[in-house]
């Protein structure tokens, strides 16, 4: 299956979740950058509030590509506690780095939402959305941190992941929606015709056109 954009990605997406449409319970979020724009499409599809969700591994200092954990610039936090065992990563080491991290996510949540405060996940059937997935590492650590967040119902929906990696991921979610599971795998952007960068500015404007949508829903307009 090939995608022409992202934007056609997030129409065929909605399609395989209508059973979530007009649903006061839904939210979705996005992965930024690439997955805010096909979430956008699943949520107008489905009348639901959109929101990006900002999260990152938390490194093991001097080697930062393994992780002992994840947050979320909403306040969630997972820690693998058999990482830190083994790396012999103190409780003042988490702090910091926790610290850091977080820095880093609440500028981007600033860039990305001004000073709207973001939705409530707590009790909610969140659906989680990005571009695609090759590894499934970074999800995975944003399934984790969103965990702790509450959420009522988890589900994962992307357009294109390798079956091996839907396998795994099936396992840590309430639900998972994948449009394509090919094997063998080389990069998500090779599923789509159109795989340009995604810039800052069309994050922000989708996220806007999402609030102002609600707001005009909200009022009967």
């Amino acid at each position: 299956m090939i995608f022409e954009d992202r934007v056609d990605a997030g129409r065929q997406l909605a399609k395989r979740l209508e059973s979530f449409a007009q649903r006061a319970d839904v939210v979705v979020l996005g992965v930024p950058r690439g997955g805010v724009v096909v979430a956008s499409e699943v949520a107008t599809a489905l009348g639901a509030p959109l929101d990006v969700f900002l999260s990152r591994k938390l490194g093991v200092p001097g080697q930062t590509e393994l992780a002992f954990g994840a947050v979320s610039a909403r306040g969630g936090r997972y820690l693998d506690e058999y990482i830190l065992r083994t790396a012999a990563i103190s409780a003042e080491q988490v702090e910091w780095i926790t610290a850091e991290v977080r820095k880093e996510l609440d500028r981007r949540a600033c860039v990305y939402r001004g000073d709207r405060p973001p939705l409530d996940v707590s009790g909610k059937t969140v659906i989680l959305i990005d571009d695609g997935v090759a590894t499934g590492a970074s999800v995975y650590a944003a399934i984790q941190a969103l965990r702790q967040m509450q959420p009522a119902r988890l589900v994962l929906a992307v357009p294109v992941a390798p079956a091996s990696t839907w396998e795994w991921l099936r396992t840590v979610v309430d639900e998972i929606v994948c449009l394509d599971l090919p094997e063998p795998f080389a990069a998500v952007g090779g599923f789509y015709r159109n795989f340009t960068q995604v810039e800052d500015a069309e994050v922000v404007g989708l996220l806007e056109r999402a609030v102002t949508i609600e707001k005009n829903g909200r009022s009967g307009c």
